[in-house]
């Protein structure tokens, strides 16, 4: 093949982009083809990095149109996707107490790999597709951008939030008769009734501090995963925050749906051969009751849970990301 002069070739690729391209001499055909090839594949590769990854003004815009799709959602659909998504924290939380029953890690290393294990639950809701009331408290950005009224939130809060219970309850039947408590010559089931007993002996201020804290590390974990496009990246914004709130102890409401009223089960019909193999007995455990279970837990959590993720992630970034100013309503002159 011969050799050619030099002259300008002007390209224009698939993205409309103009590449002048000097030719020298003693370059052939091929090898300018197949440096345009390299040149058009890596321009393709970069952009869809950028793709990959969307900046905080675009997770809330895509909040918001999450938040008004789900207040949208037929109530069947709705119940349905809210009760597995009680059913997936159950999991998140039974996968956690195993892999902290019956050994001598030391306590902060126990609880890191529990709060590993435990994001499992968030995952499986986020990456499957089901309705979580925790996270759902991030559709206060499209109600405070006035998307959706207070009667839309206020029923999908609700409708989630009954859900979850359901989910959680059908677990803790599942659970208790599968004979899952007994595990480990009586390890797991100690685990429950002592998470248990430690839930249900905070003071109401306490469980709401702790839910606070809880749904902000929560809502953080839901509000990253809009900044991902793929699997993988979803994934990993979910990991670290939920594994951070478990170690530290803060309290979900929906989790605490499960590990309490499991518990009050084992309690209840444990049955002697339990308590005899776990070395206890029910008065061990006096805390363990409805009364504790309501006020000292689940009604001050889920309040704090609002807080945390309505308010301090939910309400922040929407007054940042989607307010419009004054500054932003006038155009310049």
């Amino acid at each position: 093949m011969k050799s050619l002069g030099d002259y300008d070739l002007q390209i224009n690729n698939n993205f409309n982009l103009l590449f002048c391209v000097k030719i020298q001499s003693n370059i052939s055909i091929h090898r300018l083809l197949f440096r345009l090839y390299l040149h058009d594949i890596t321009k393709q590769v970069r952009m869809k990095k950028q793709m990959d990854l969307l900046l905080p003004p675009e997770m809330a815009l895509t909040a918001e149109e999450i938040g008004v799709s789900k207040t949208n959602m037929g109530i069947v659909k709705t119940i349905i996707l809210a009760i597995l998504a009680g059913a997936f924290i159950a999991f998140g939380c039974m996968f956690s107490t195993t892999v902290m029953s019956g050994n001598s890690i030391g306590y902060g290393f126990n609880r890191l790999v529990g709060g590993f294990a435990f994001s499992i639950g968030l995952i499986l809701v986020i990456i499957s597709g089901a309705e979580l009331f925790t996270g759902n408290n991030l559709i206060i950005m499209a109600w405070a951008n006035k998307k959706i009224n207070t009667k839309r939130l206020l029923r999908n809060w609700i409708l989630v939030y009954t859900g979850n219970a359901l989910g959680a309850l059908l677990m803790v039947m599942l659970i208790f008769m599968s004979g899952y408590p007994l595990g480990g010559k009586g390890a797991v089931g100690l685990s429950i009734m002592n998470i248990a007993e430690a839930k249900c002996s905070f003071s109401f201020l306490q469980s709401i501090s702790l839910g606070i804290l809880c749904n902000i590390l929560v809502c953080l974990a839901v509000w990253m995963s809009y900044s991902a496009t793929d699997v993988t990246g979803k994934i990993m914004a979910i990991l670290f925050p939920v594994t951070a709130f478990v170690s530290c102890g803060f309290e979900h409401s929906i989790a605490n749906l499960y590990f309490i009223p499991l518990g009050l089960t084992m309690k209840e019909f444990g049955g002697e051969a339990f308590w005899q193999q776990i070395q206890k007995s029910p008065t061990d455990f006096s805390h363990v009751d409805a009364f504790h279970f309501f006020w000292h837990n689940l009604i001050p959590v889920t309040i704090g849970n609002i807080i945390g993720g309505a308010v301090l992630v939910g309400g922040v970034y929407g007054f940042v990301y989607l307010r419009k100013t004054e500054d932003e309503n006038h155009t310049m002159p």
